[in-house]
Parts: structure tokens; C-alpha cells; sequence
């Protein structure tokens, strides 16, 4: 068994692009900059390097998406991996690893404040049943 499942937050670095597919279906194309925290050897200050992670997000909330999302803001996104592999028009292999969107919650709103509002990209969740049968989840 294998578990494909990623979590992200950072900020989007440019504003989303709105495509559609042949048979189409909308796809939303997002860049979010996830930072990672090193310890640099030399001088033992904890510094900040930024990853860079492409997101696609499909279907009706793609084009919805477009009008909230823009460059900037702090997201948090859960999905999961998918790698794909292609040929360029010089006859180099190509491949990237990217994040097809289940979820997006907007961490600050389009003007910068702070938002919270979460925008499921796929189907909702369950009715909000808790199944922990009133324990405390230990972490």
C-alpha cells in the first residue's frame, strides 16, 4: 500500500492561469512558494530557502478559484503528487513533480488581511459526525 497525500502552505507567486483542456475541462495552473528551514553551517543562523511548487487544480472550481486567487497570497493546499513526463520540441526528456489540488484554503484575503476561508476543490466533506466518540486525539 502507498499514500499519496501532501499538505502545503506558503504564498502564490503569480497570479493563476485558466486554461482549458481539448474535451473542455477548465485547469487552473498555480505556483506557490513553500519555505524551508536550514540551519547554515557557517554561521549557525537558521535560514529560510524557498521551494517552489507547481498546483493544478481541475473542473468547475478551477474557473471559480480564478476570481478569488491572486499573486501573493498565503494558501494552504492539500492534494496529492503527480509526475508526468513530456518531450520538447528539441527532442529533450522533460518531466516535473506537481500538486493536483483536493483542497485550497485562503490563509489572507486578495488585498493581503488575514482570510480563512477554505474552498474545497473537490467534493465536501461529511457532515461534520465526529468519529473520535468524544476522546481526545493525542496530538
Amino acid at each position: 500500500m502507498s499514500i499519496n497525500r501532501v499538505v502545503i502552505s506558503g504564498n502564490l507567486t503569480r497570479d493563476p492561469e485558466l486554461k482549458a483542456t481539448g474535451s473542455g475541462m477548465s485547469v487552473l495552473k498555480l505556483g506557490v512558494a513553500v519555505n524551508d528551514r536550514r540551519k547554515n553551517q557557517q554561521t549557525g543562523e537558521w535560514e529560510e530557502f524557498p521551494n517552489f511548487v507547481d498546483v493544478t487544480v481541475f473542473g468547475a472550481r478551477a474557473e471559480a478559484l480564478t476570481r478569488f486567487l491572486s499573486k501573493g497570497m498565503k494558501v494552504a493546499i492539500e492534494g496529492k503528487l503527480r509526475w508526468s513526463q513530456w518531450e520538447n520540441q528539441q527532442g529533450e526528456k522533460r518531466s516535473k513533480l506537481e500538486v493536483v489540488a483536493d483542497e485550497i484554503e485562503f490563509l489572507s484575503s486578495r488585498d493581503g488581511g488575514s482570510g480563512g476561508y477554505s474552498a474545497p476543490t473537490s467534493a465536501p466533506a461529511a457532515s461534520g459526525a465526529d468519529d473520535s466518540g468524544g476522546e481526545e486525539i493525542p496530538f
